[in-house]
């Protein structure tokens, strides 16, 4: 098991059919923190409201994530857009998870990140939020897409390819609002003076530098599934989960098949 000092999750979307819970709960049996932040959008209760989808799985992350407050681990739950009902809870505890609407991490290098869903600073979100109900609604057509390609892909032996990943990289305004999103992100932790600031919300994984502040997106468990963990030194690593599963099986099949690998 791989242990970091902090751990960054966000827009796991349980209750919909997208939510990659089982690559999740893969990732969280060989991943390990002393603190857990959990960054918004873990239950979609907007597409509960719509009837859920809730295999054994969804319930498995979340019993797992209890188990590990039991065991020790500190875990930070900040509601995101898809869970805003639960922000009326900020400042309890429910089974020993803290909820907050934002909170303040100093790493161990004593470097201060603002972490935060980050709808706050979508205007669709807060000011239109039919117009977000109907992305969202968008956002699930292409998801849906998804499986039918991915099943093809895997008779082929290929990896998960996702179709909304590829046109939000592809659509000039779909990358035009990533780039806005981050530079709101990282002009609010500049005037507070944090530097860094860690989200979720557009599910697009980053770490990079915007002039003075350290901007951290540790994507989603929808398409990308990725997560942010702190090293014990207070360096920030991009985990992204998909690309190791991958390696991994290429080394089994390799392993099992050295002929293959030699032509």
């Amino acid at each position: 098991m791989k242990k970091y000092r902090s751990l960054f999750i966000s827009d796991v979307h349980l209750g919909t059919r997208g939510s990659q819970a089982e690559m999740l709960l893969d990732f969280l049996r060989e991943h390990d923190a002393q603190t857990i932040y959990l960054v918004g959008d873990i239950v979609d209760f907007w597409r509960i409201r719509r009837g859920a989808i809730w295999p054994q799985s969804h319930n498995d992350v979340l019993q797992k994530i209890l188990r590990k407050v039991r065991k020790g681990s500190r875990v930070i739950f900040i509601p995101g857009n898809h869970d805003d009902g639960l922000r009326q809870y900020c400042g309890q505890k429910f089974g020993g998870i803290e909820i907050k609407l934002q909170d303040i991490h100093e790493t161990a290098n004593g470097k201060r990140y603002i972490v935060m869903h980050g709808d706050e600073f979508d205007l669709v979100v807060r000011y239109a939020k039919w117009l977000a109900f109907l992305g969202d609604r968008s956002y699930q057509m292409a998801m849906w897409t998804n499986l039918p390609i991915n099943f093809v892909r895997r008779r082929l032996g290929l990896g998960y390819w996702s179709l909304s990943s590829y046109l939000k990289l592809r659509v000039k305004s779909a990358v035009n609002f990533i780039g806005e999103f981050e530079q709101k992100l990282s002009k609010a932790a500049k005037e507070r003076k944090a530097d860094g600031v860690i989200c979720g919300h557009i599910h697009h994984a980053a770490s990079r530098q915007i002039e003075d502040i350290h901007y951290l997106n540790s994507g989603d468990w929808v398409e990308s599934c990725t997560a942010i963990g702190e090293t014990d030194e207070g360096n920030f690593e991009l985990i992204r989960w998909l690309d190791i599963v991958a390696e991994r099986k290429a080394k089994a099949d390799a392993a099992r098949n050295p002929n293959l690998e030699a032509a």
